[in-house]
């Protein structure tokens, strides 16, 4: 009926309401399934290659600077009472260190690698420091409070202080290596060897708080005996990493490590309210 009016002279156009839809064509493309399998295959192979590439050196290159730089914080802690004694004795006594000062290293995974502190004497460890740095906190606060100056305000500045002494003596010897051409050992070795200072200042405070006398003798010989276990350390052990150096900056550095130790006691070992002085 509309198709009729719509043919007759002199009346308006109408577009019908349902137009076919014409239909696709049903034969298969045999190719295009092929170039899309094999394109997105490829696009994923390379893609994945590359990111396992990227990812893989990234893993390496993180995994070799923590390395570097921290090295495994569980070796530090493998310590027992034997090991605690002996290093004591070194540290306080390195004059009576008759065996060599070199870390004593195995083979594992294919390369060389120290031994734990648990098997070797030289090896650094962070027990005693913390311990140590632990036990100069309290002492100073018994120290204090014998003067009647106690606070938890002054105990937190005795604690800041002696951090920032630990951190003064570690960048030392890091700054030290450095100047030598290399710095290559771990950051944890720093760490450990600069917090050997408070083993000798607990003894110094411990001795100002039985009497003021033994103070001024065993301030003097904890300092010398920390700068003789430095030269040591820094000198057998630590510039093993070393691949060039002029010797005559090379003791000139060992020498200026073992002078900073006195004013670094002096003023670590100062127990007063004021953490400047």
């Amino acid at each position: 009926m509309y198709n009729n009016v719509g043919s007759q002279p002199g009346l308006p156009q109408h577009q019908p309401q349902f137009q076919p839809q014409p239909q696709a064509s049903s034969q298969p493309n045999p190719f295009g399934n092929a170039f899309n399998v094999a394109g997105s295959g490829l696009i994923r192979g390379g893609l994945g290659a590359y990111g396992e590439k990227i990812l893989g050196s990234s893993s390496e290159y993180v995994q070799s600077n923590i390395s570097q730089y921290f090295s495994d914080p569980q070796y530090y802690f493998q310590v027992n009472d034997h090991y605690v004694r002996n290093k004591l004795k070194v540290v306080l006594f390195p004059f009576l260190h008759r065996g060599h000062w070199t870390r004593i290293t195995e083979p594992v995974g294919g390369r060389l690698s120290y031994k734990p502190p648990i098997y070797d004497i030289n090896a650094p460890d962070l027990y005693i420091p913390l311990m140590a740095f632990g036990t100069y906190v309290v002492l100073g606060g018994i120290s204090l409070g014998f003067r009647g100056k106690f606070s938890p305000e002054a105990l937190n500045l005795l604690f800041i202080k002696g951090l920032l002494g630990w951190f003064m003596q570690a960048t030392l010897l890091k700054v030290t290596l450095l100047w030598l051409g290399s710095g290559e050992a771990p950051l944890l070795d720093f760490v450990a060897y600069a917090g050997y200072t408070f083993t000798g200042l607990c003894f110094a405070v411990l001795g100002r708080i039985i009497s003021s006398y033994s103070y001024y003798f065993l301030m003097p010989w904890t300092c010398l005996c920390m700068g003789v276990f430095l030269v040591k350390t820094m000198k057998r052990v630590l510039f093993a990493e070393v691949r060039t150096y002029d010797s005559s900056k090379h003791h000139y550095l060992l020498l200026f490590i073992a002078l900073a130790q006195f004013p670094l006691f002096m003023w670590l070992g100062n127990i007063t309210v004021n953490w400047l002085i």
